[in-house]
């Protein structure tokens, strides 16, 4: 999975933010707040999400309404598990990426290791 394109992670920002599904018109609305950008274009970039399976769509009417197909942290997740497979050297990937967050971010890694020794999820 590559991280996306500027456009895509505008439209897709957006669709995370909201926490609804979507049309096109409302995404073009929206971007044209702060920048033009042609209906055309959003609903060939929103194809190209639903594609690459980052977006769900279902029909409403004659237009595509859009949803997000995971969460933003689950797509973050699997950036950085992919980041992680491309390296031969495991550990230390982790070691070089722990030396550069901050003290909140070793914080919160250390919170989501504990909850994993948790009784529950022994592995």
């Amino acid at each position: 999975m590559r991280s996306l394109g500027d456009l895509e992670a505008e439209i897709m920002d957006r669709l995370w933010r909201w926490g609804r599904p979507a049309t096109v018109r409302e995404v073009v609305d929206d971007l044209n707040a702060t920048r033009p950008v042609a209906y055309t274009t959003v609903m060939t970039v929103a194809g190209i999400l639903h594609t690459k399976g980052l977006l769900h769509r279902h029909k409403q009417g004659r237009a595509w309404v859009y949803e997000p197909s995971r969460s933003r942290d689950a797509y973050t997740a699997s950036l950085m598990q992919e980041a992680l497979g491309s390296t031969p050297d495991t550990p230390a990937a982790l070691a070089h990426f722990v030396e550069r967050i901050s003290p909140d971010e070793v914080a919160a890694l250390r919170a989501a290791l504990a909850a994993l020794d948790g009784p529950e999820d022994r592995r």
